[in-house]
């Protein structure tokens, strides 16, 4: 791969249709719950919490041959280089061969069942590999010393002989190194990689979301961090609405370390509403995480990670009666699509239909519901309801490493040449902007259900043909 680059990657173009019907059916969706005019949904991006980055490119690499049904295709394979949010470098291999690595996309730290390493038995090899190789292991001579290398090792040789070895596990490739160093390391890391479980997330808020009534301590969420400490930011409007971020004992916090329990304290005579905390944290990103992308840039696996800043937000909904309900979303490649939790603290059931199935959340339980999508498809719906419940998930599913469309083209770059998110370049990307009344996303409407005192709406994106 060349950098930032669309090199030994399968471009599956997609060209977006017009909103209108869409944007007429979230409006109906709203109306149909007597809820009038809705303010803007609170977007509820499928992240988990940990490092979010911006793709600077590929800095260290040398060549490889990918073989092929169609022949051989000679490309760049090595180390990627991205900048976290709030200071910090992160260093990544890809794990997405046959996808476009757009420059400047954002990326965020990912559990691997939200990738194709969630499908992948050799996940956990990649690992080893990453443990074991370039840039985790420095010392050049150890290792072509251990790997049987003659000839020694340089910096672009380790590169390019971890990627081609990763490639083997993630993307199942027929993939050599060019130089005969590279690839004899590559040998050496394929055929001595063993399996590692994944590693954990950098910080996380366990609940992402809770509910309860008015007047009381909402909660807990739990922090999950390597990080010895992490800074505690309460709501925005904390000094307006009364809400507190407390302890257990109700005092205020400010900071707080792994395993502690956090609360939202909600004043009584609040009306029903919501709120958002945020922790933040600064620490190395465990080797082996994965980064995924909303803008269809390919999937990274981090090597390396110096001190970077990392965060993790969790909301609280609360309300005096009738279902009140705590949602959440997180990708499942395994089960092919989106995984949603709720949590229903009120005094009635939370009852819905989604595709044609019926849910009933009884009161103090949760439920999980996944939504199937096709590989690809963007997704963006709104749930409402009382209780000024009204949660947003917008995302793209992309589980695979190979292009499930037939005709795709290899396209080869003899130079560097980004295609940059948001720029002209972007005609391999699906229109996913919005308005500031209605959500729009290219594609065509594949549900409209009324949940039972909320509302869901469900768009999928149109297949159509690639473009090389």
């Amino acid at each position: 791969m060349f950098s930032a680059l669309l090199s030994a990657c399968r471009r599956r173009a997609v060209r977006g249709a017009a909103a209108t019907l869409v944007s007429g059916l979230v409006a109906a969706g709203v109306l149909t719950t007597g809820a009038g005019t809705a303010a803007a949904a609170d977007t509820t991006a499928q992240n988990q919490g940990g490092a979010t980055a911006t793709m600077g490119g590929l800095k260290t690499y040398g060549a490889a041959v990918i073989h092929d049904d169609s022949g051989d295709l000679e490309v760049s394979a090595g180390l990627f280089e991205m900048s976290v949010d709030g200071g910090g470098t992160l260093q990544t291999y890809c794990v997405d061969l046959h996808n476009p690595t757009q420059q400047d996309a954002k990326y965020h730290e990912t559990p691997w069942s939200g990738t194709s390493l969630g499908v992948n038995k050799e996940a956990g090899r990649i690992r080893w590999i990453l443990q074991n190789s370039y840039p985790q292991v420095n010392d050049l001579a150890a290792l072509a010393a251990k790997a049987g290398v003659g000839g020694g090792l340089t910096e672009q040789d380790a590169a390019a002989g971890t990627q081609v070895a990763i490639w083997r596990y993630s993307d199942d490739a027929d993939v050599d190194a060019v130089d005969p160093q590279a690839e004899k390391l590559a040998d050496y890391l394929q055929k001595s990689a063993r399996d590692l479980a994944e590693p954990r997330a950098s910080l996380t808020l366990d609940p992402a979301a809770v509910s309860g009534r008015p007047g009381g301590l909402l909660g807990p969420v739990t922090v999950r961090t390597d990080a010895d400490s992490v800074t505690v930011t309460p709501p925005a409007d904390a000094q307006t609405s009364g809400v507190r971020i407390v302890g257990k004992d109700g005092k205020p916090l400010t900071s707080a370390k792994s395993g502690a329990e956090l609360f939202f304290d909600v004043p009584e005579d609040a009306p029903a509403g919501s709120a958002e905390l945020t922790v933040q944290a600064s620490t190395t990103v465990p080797v082996g995480r994965a980064f995924a992308s909303e803008s269809r840039s390919q999937t990274q696996i981090l090597a390396g990670s110096s001190e970077s800043t990392v965060s993790a937000t969790a909301s609280a909904t609360w309300a005096e009666q009738g279902a009140i309900t705590a949602l959440s979303a997180v990708k499942n490649c395994v089960a092919g699509g989106v995984d949603i939790t709720a949590t229903n603290e009120g005094d009635a059931a939370f009852t819905f239909e989604l595709l044609g199935v019926e849910h009933s959340i009884p009161v103090g339980e949760s439920q999980t519901v996944t939504i199937p999508l096709q590989e690809d498809q963007a997704y963006d719906f709104t749930i409402t309801g009382s209780g000024g419940l009204d949660k947003r998930f917008t995302g793209v599913l992309d589980c695979q490493t190979q292009g499930a469309e037939t005709g795709d083209a290899v396209q080869t770059l003899s130079e560097p040449s980004p295609a940059t998110v948001g720029g002209a370049a972007d005609t391999n990307l699906a229109e996913t902007g919005s308005s500031s009344a209605t959500p729009v996303i290219a594609g065509m409407a594949i549900a409209l259900v009324v949940i039972g005192g909320a509302a869901l709406v469900l768009v999928r994106q149109k297949k159509t043909p690639t473009q090389d």
